[in-house]
């Protein structure tokens, strides 16, 4: 039984494709009363038994998303087969305009990225609670899905990398730190909330929000952009540079070496933008190509630099995402070109970035997720890797997060008998472990099929990507 998911802003993916992509929705009802914890452990589970924790954030573009949606009973039933038992933690955070409200007046409050405060908070509760169903609160693993591994990316840079004994290890799931806008961009969408509350002219137009109908709130959230409208991951809600949780650019603070020093599992689905380039098929021609990645995603840079990523990403549709797939997939004239953009902006350099840096401290292993290639216009998307973690495919990603949270090594125990995983026929080395080609494990069609590429493609472009992201406040 799960408590109420938090309010979820409405918006649905374009109709622009000849099929319907399914959609998950929280299982539940929806209540501002929602910040609840879940945790499913194995029955024989003790105090004393000391057992490796998995605390889990879910995905939405921090607009939607909810505990139910992603059950822990498969992973913890796994890890007992395994005989590597885990206890599986999950928990609500705040979203949209409830959990990432940003403005001068919200600054002036201290009542910055709540959303985040809120998954700190549920972090908390599991050092202070969790020894009484069984685990060890120091050794928590967290791990996250898109928003959700955006989320542990901040985590590891929060306090200036002192973690507070919160967790030992992180997996980033599809998302990795990139580059926040100040809380100042976030001050039209909480104008958007004032007029459709009439608390414009309050005196204490917060304490205005805070007692304005949830109609007229949820109607004033729909009312801004989602992920799949044409701003793409510009979000409207999102974290931000609040001069308090974030003090710089996250990815200065990384380069910095202002992150908690644990163990890193990080990796990405091949054609992460596609799914969030369904929003731009009026953008047809290069000079709104440039004018777009321009306004939309890099306004800091200048004009000779834009031309550069145009140069990188090219016009050619071979070039383009879907990768590998020719000519074909060309949706509108320069959709490939702008989800190749997206999908290498917003996760695949940062994660690059992200393994640079961080290993030359810790532990860091990487994968690339490239099933479901031949899904027409979307290659392999955006959150189509959830199913491999959740569900008994193969169990080589539920494999990997249990081995991961148990020795801080994805790697099958050496104990385990043979034919029980597929990872006692693999060996995944670390990142670093050749500089020169670091190494990725990838999930091949069909299932179970494993492969290894070096992490190298499109390496100009997207240390170019990461330059321009470097030089934003």
């Amino acid at each position: 039984m799960f408590g109420s998911a938090c309010p979820q802003q409405g918006g649905s993916i374009p109709d622009v494709l000849p099929f319907t992509i399914p959609v998950q929705t929280p299982n539940n009802t929806v209540s501002e009363d929602c910040l609840f914890v879940n945790v499913y452990a194995p029955t024989s589970a003790k105090p004393g038994d000391n057992l490796p924790v998995v605390f889990w954030i879910y995905g939405g573009a921090f607009e939607t998303g909810d505990s139910s949606m992603y059950p822990g009973t498969a992973i913890v039933e796994r890890s007992i087969e395994l005989g590597e038992p885990v206890i599986f933690v999950s928990h609500n955070y705040r979203l949209n305009a409830f959990g990432f409200l940003a403005s001068q007046e919200v600054v002036d409050a201290g009542q910055t990225n709540i959303g985040l405060r809120d998954q700190r908070f549920a972090m908390q509760w599991v050092q202070q609670h969790i020894s009484a169903f069984g685990g060890d609160p120091t050794k928590v693993t967290i791990w996250g899905e898109s928003a959700g591994a955006w989320s542990v990316g901040f985590h590891l840079l929060l306090n200036n990398g002192d973690n507070e004994g919160l967790f030992r290890a992180a997996i980033m799931e599809s998302g990795s730190p990139y580059a926040l806008r100040n809380y100042t961009a976030g001050q039209p969408f909480y104008d958007t909330l004032l007029n459709y509350t009439n608390c414009s002219s309050s005196a204490d137009t917060l304490a205005c929000l805070r007692h304005a109908p949830y109609e007229q709130l949820m109607a004033a959230v729909n009312a801004t952009p989602n992920g799949f409208d044409y701003t793409g991951q510009n979000l409207a809600w999102q974290p931000r540079l609040d001069g308090d949780l974030f003090v710089r650019n996250p990815q200065r603070s990384m380069q910095m070496g202002l992150y908690a020093k644990v163990a890193i599992l990080s990796g990405d689905c091949d054609d992460e933008g596609t799914l969030f380039s369904l929003g731009n098929t009026n953008i047809t021609s290069d000079s709104e190509f440039l004018s777009y990645i321009h306004s939309n995603y890099i306004p800091s840079a200048t004009d000779s630099a834009i031309v550069n990523v145009s140069k990188l990403y090219p016009d050619i549709p071979s070039e383009g995402s879907p990768f590998d797939t020719g000519d074909s997939n060309v949706l509108t004239a320069q959709y490939k070109r702008i989800a190749a953009f997206t999908g290498d902006w917003q996760f695949q350099a940062p994660r690059r970035l992200l393994l640079s840096t961080m290993s030359q401290t810790q532990d860091c292993w990487a994968y690339l997720f490239k099933r479901y290639k031949t899904t027409p216009y979307l290659g392999t998307y955006h959150s189509s890797d959830l199913t491999e973690f959740f569900s008994d495919i193969d169990f080589i990603g539920t494999d990997a997060i249990i081995n991961f949270a148990n020795r801080l090594n994805p790697n099958a125990s050496p104990r385990l008998a043979p034919n029980v995983s597929y990872f006692s026929n693999v060996t995944w080395a670390q990142w670093d472990s050749n500089l020169s080609s670091p190494p990725l494990l990838e999930f091949l069609d069909p299932a179970p099929r494993l492969g290894f590429t070096p992490d190298t493609y499109r390496a100009d472009a997207m240390a170019y990507l990461n330059t321009l992201s470097l030089q934003m406040p």
